[in-house]
């Protein structure tokens, strides 16, 4: 019946500007390091269409001596794979990050099992658009059971279609860029 009310609740909330709550303290260390995120959930516009081609990427989180986070991705484009480095700063409520000059909002932490698996939630706008996305990131090219179900509760909870959800295609060409 709560998890019902919750996502009756969440269902209310404007879809660009959903809030997400992480119940509990990351210590940001223990995200530090590579990841392949495998999963995507994502209102970003014409993610629908292009789910299907979207492949496996690649994510390195180191932490500046201000405790900031420094993310380095590698993602296929149209030109091959793209790599791409983002500095999120720490905002004052917990461990939650932005950068809102370079479009991102909110960085968080919704749940991990602190060595497997991370379900991060990401809150952008691009322009006219904004969007937020929940992304799986494992420390294997495999996810758990347990990070699917997870990834899966957490897209569902924050009022994701299936349509909007993706399991990325297993080309670890790009990721594999930045991981080795």
């Amino acid at each position: 019946m709560r998890g019902l009310l919750l996502t009756a609740l969440l269902a209310l909330v404007p879809v660009p500007r959903a809030q997400a709550v992480w119940l509990g303290r990351l210590d940001p260390k223990q995200l530090l390091g590579h990841w392949y995120v495998l999963a995507v959930a994502s209102r970003e516009r014409g993610f629908a269409v292009e789910k299907d081609v979207k492949n496996v990427e690649g994510v390195v989180v180191t932490l500046t001596p201000e405790n900031n986070l420094k993310v380095l991705t590698s993602r296929h484009g149209l030109e091959g794979c793209n790599q791409n480095i983002v500095q999120l700063l720490r905002q004052n409520s917990g461990w939650v990050f932005e950068n809102p000059s370079l479009g991102v909002l909110e960085y968080r932490v919704l749940g991990t099992d602190f060595k497997d698996y991370a379900i991060i939630f990401t809150q952008l706008e691009f322009g006219d658009e904004a969007f937020n996305t929940v992304e799986l990131y494992s420390r294997t090219e495999m996810a758990s059971q347990e990070a699917l179900r997870l990834f899966t509760k957490w897209s569902k909870g924050l009022g994701f279609l299936s349509r909007q959800q993706a399991q990325l295609q297993k080309d670890l060409t790009c990721a594999r860029k930045i991981l080795q």
